[in-house]
């Protein structure tokens, strides 16, 4: 090990510019040297003067010092250990319970700590701000995978505790992800529970009208009994403030929106609306093959070659691709059908991107009186689902454009760090971390 360099504590007192370069509240640097792993150590101490007993506030006496050593935040490309010679002092009233105490400073370190608070904050930016997974970061700090997640958890586990989190919601939204691809044996016999979370997502924008996506909450299970038992967690006054909630077309979470958020206004996702309809042309596009070929589409199948051109949007599309659809569409006069599916489809996707909210309104009303007369099964089909969904569909206009897509954001989000941490074993670390994240929590 390097002779350590001693800064200004041989003439008499603490080097200034070490302490501000190390910045420690209330400890100097007395020595920095580099180990044997080629870790930087720094050597810090408090300056010396009276204390009381934290017991009966008397005097104490000095009665030695106890060296502690710390994981700080990584500098100049190293690991870095502080090593603080705790003061002990004794107290000498008889009376008193407390005879021996050594000093602590919950801004340095808490007690009992492995890691510094500073390294703490340090770890809980790096994995929020720059996805860094656990593992990356313990890398950086020259320590252990536990050793960093034990030393952050209680500070994450404190803010999801925090009820404050939840204020100012007004817009919420829902949606399921799948956590885990493993078998659904129950956690207490040693599995992970079911494969599918519930995330609730703060949709409300800002004061300069922005979107503020900040993930709430993760339950287990996909189904209206796990959001209705959320919403029933959060009290009435939470409930109470919210006035849109936005989903995707799942009668689960429409009772528990109905049954619990009776003020609010249900709105169902333009994304889920689109998707319906680009799948319910797929349909057709698959029935038509099967009865003119036969078999399922084939390479020069001239339905098959424009299955990725029929969900594209219309004003999207290239000359090359127009061509194409038109001479498929022609090919054979059973491929009307096609054709009208397609339009179908593009006129539902037109009702979101009208100049008025108005104008899609209108539009979005004629879809509902005119698709459930058509004579494709397929396209009468989305129109009675859609039927079904009236007030929900309608709600996008009324709530000057609601929309689900802050949730699916947030599931994109979430499986980026799935990826980052090669997934997860334990759903409560998992919450945490999404938590974290996804700006849930008040850090």
């Amino acid at each position: 090990m390097d002779e350590p360099t001693s800064c200004c504590r041989a003439a008499g007192g603490y080097c200034d510019r070490c302490d501000l370069l190390v910045d420690l509240p209330g400890l100097h640097v007395i020595g920095v040297e580099h180990d044997t792993a080629g870790r930087v150590v720094v050597t810090v101490e408090s300056s010396p003067g009276p204390i009381g007993c934290p017991a009966c506030a008397l005097v104490a006496t000095g009665h030695g010092r106890d060296v502690v050593t710390l994981v700080d935040a990584p500098c100049f490309g190293r690991p870095v250990r502080i090593r603080w010679r705790k003061r002990r002092w004794r107290c000498l009233e008889p009376s008193c319970s407390r005879t021996v105490f050594v000093e602590q400073d919950d801004r340095v370190a808490a007690p009992r700590a492995k890691l510094t608070t500073r390294a703490c904050w340090w770890a809980i930016t790096q994995i929020r701000r720059e996805h860094a997974s656990i593992n990356g970061i313990r890398r950086q700090l020259g320590t252990g995978w536990r050793t960093v997640w034990e030393s952050i958890r209680p500070l994450l586990q404190a803010a999801a505790d925090d009820p404050s989190r939840f204020d100012g919601v007004t817009i919420l939204g829902v949606d399921e992800h799948v956590w885990h691809h493993v078998s659904t044996k129950p956690v207490e016999h040693g599995g992970r529970g079911p494969k599918e979370l519930t995330g609730m997502v703060d949709l409300t924008p800002d004061a300069n009208g922005h979107n503020r996506t900040r993930l709430l909450g993760l339950v287990p299970g996909r189904s209206g009994k796990v959001y209705t038992d959320w919403l029933t967690d959060r009290g009435e006054d939470f409930r109470d403030r919210v006035q849109v909630a936005t989903l995707d077309p799942f009668h689960g979470y429409k009772n528990a929106i109905d049954d619990r958020l009776d003020d609010a206004r249900a709105v169902l996702d333009a994304f889920h609306v689109v998707k319906l309809a680009t799948h319910m042309v797929d349909q057709v596009r698959r029935r038509v093959q099967q009865e003119l070929h036969g078999h399922r589409g084939r390479r020069d199948d001239p339905l098959y070659r424009i299955r990725n051109i029929l969900r594209a949007s219309q004003e999207n599309l290239t000359d090359r691709q127009r061509a194409r659809l038109a001479a498929a569409f022609t090919a054979h006069e059973a491929h009307l059908e096609v054709e009208l599916a397609w339009q179908c489809a593009q006129h539902v996707r037109s009702v979101y991107h009208q100049p008025t909210h108005a104008a899609g309104r209108r539009i979005a009303e004629q879809v509902l009186r005119t698709f459930t007369t058509c004579p494709i099964p397929e396209v009468a089909r989305l129109g009675r689902t859609l039927k079904q969904w009236r007030t929900e569909f309608l709600g996008y206009f009324d709530t000057g454009g609601a929309s689900n897509g802050g949730t699916e954001a947030m599931n994109g989000l979430i499986e980026l760090h799935r990826r980052i941490a090669r997934g997860f074993r334990n759903r409560d670390n998992y919450r945490l971390r999404m938590l974290l994240i996804g700006g849930g929590l008040n850090l």
